[in-house]
């Protein structure tokens, strides 16, 4: 297992981590992002999107609880569960779809049963007017966050 702890100092912080992230997705990987509202799951999820398509105006998935994004080698779905009643709900989405590409999910505490065992784990959280991450993934992930610095 290994575990990275980021101090964020700022919005660009998240977004080179979002971008660092990005660059060491695969086919079948799912990013868990959660943390409080306002702690930068989207902006997180924005940068990776970004770093992966070259799309500047990712609109955030709030209402239309997933976004689809098509990239060299593989497909990227970006979903957003707050507003999600029911677990069961995330196959209505296309869920298991978007395990054969890239899943980042925000909000994952709604499936949390759901996620495959290899999900990689973001959790955002904020202290005073800084944020941190936690990303923890199991030993599947620990060759590919080696050297992890979104610095």
């Amino acid at each position: 297992m290994i575990e990275l702890l980021f101090p964020l100092e700022n919005e660009a912080a998240t977004k080179r981590l979002g971008a660092a992230l990005a660059e060491r997705l695969g086919a079948g990987d799912v990013v868990a992002l959660s943390g409080p509202l306002g702690a930068g799951k989207t902006t997180l999820a924005r940068a990776a999107i970004s770093a992966l398509t070259g799309r500047e105006d990712a609109p955030s998935p709030t209402f239309t609880l997933v976004e689809t994004y098509e990239t060299e080698f593989f497909t990227l779905c970006h979903f957003d569960l707050y507003r999600l009643e029911s677990a069961e709900e995330v196959w209505e989405l296309g869920f298991e779809d978007a395990l054969d590409g890239v899943a980042l999910i925000e909000w994952p505490e709604r499936i949390e049963r759901l996620l495959p065992a290899e999900t990689l784990l973001v959790s955002l959280s904020m202290d005073g007017g800084a944020r941190r991450a936690l990303v923890r993934g199991g030993d599947e992930w620990a060759g590919r966050l080696d050297g992890l610095n979104p610095a």
